[in-house]
């Protein structure tokens, strides 16, 4: 059997739930496999109204404030991830692939502990009870994509079973949303990764190739 030793292993993307206050992982959710798409998109904080105010325009936006924005564009990621227990006969199963579908769903979930708390401070009169709080979650695509993410859809279509109805095979669909500096309160752990993340484009931007103007007829 043929062995190909210098064939690097793929790094797997994946999702790291943190403690905010210390920064220490608290779970680790590794992908099986990687997506083989991804859809991102990015809408600019614009500070003005859209349209164009001047010049005989029809919109109602301020000239002054055209090239200005409010903060970092809002960047929204779309992919479709697949868990497959027959690829991995090697580790046991009992359960199919619920533990790894349960541990994606407690990202939307909070735990029977936090309900349990919020009930009983309703119980007790508090006025005012705040949203659960969940962990910081991080989504990770390599080296140079590590991000704060909030999921906003984990749509799941599973597609096999064994013989005690155990899901085997699954696909997910899953949504997120980056979290910046203008969703999150100053200080924030969170915070301080987005920015790092920004960094990271900033010196990658820095790499591209820049144009001439002959290449665009302005010679």
């Amino acid at each position: 059997m043929t062995r190909y030793a210098d064939i690097p292993k793929p790094i797997r993307s994946g999702i790291v739930v943190v403690d905010p206050e210390r920064g220490t992982p608290q779970r680790i959710i590794v992908l099986q496999f990687n997506p083989d798409t991804l859809e991102r998109s990015l809408a600019p904080q614009s500070a003005g109204g859209s349209g164009d105010s001047g010049g005989g325009g029809s919109g109602g936006g301020d000239r002054n404030e055209a090239l200005r924005l409010k903060g970092p564009a809002q960047e929204t990621w779309k992919f479709t991830a697949e868990i497959d227990a027959t690829d991995q006969f090697e580790v046991a199963a009992p359960d199919g692939i619920h533990p790894e579908l349960a541990t994606l769903e407690m990202l939307v979930h909070p735990t029977t502990a936090q309900l349990r708390e919020a009930s009983r401070l309703s119980k007790k009169g508090t006025i005012e009870i705040s949203p659960i709080e969940m962990p910081l979650t991080l989504f990770t695509w390599g080296s140079k994509r590590v991000m704060p993410v909030r999921l906003t859809e984990l749509s799941i279509n599973e597609s096999a079973f064994d013989v005690n109805l155990n899901p085997i095979r699954a696909a997910l669909s899953i949504g997120m949303k980056v979290l910046s500096v203008s969703d999150l309160p100053a200080g924030h752990r969170g915070a301080d990764l987005y920015m790092a993340h920004l960094a990271q484009k900033e010196r990658l931007a820095a790499l591209g190739l820049a144009g001439r103007d002959a290449g665009l007829g302005r010679g």
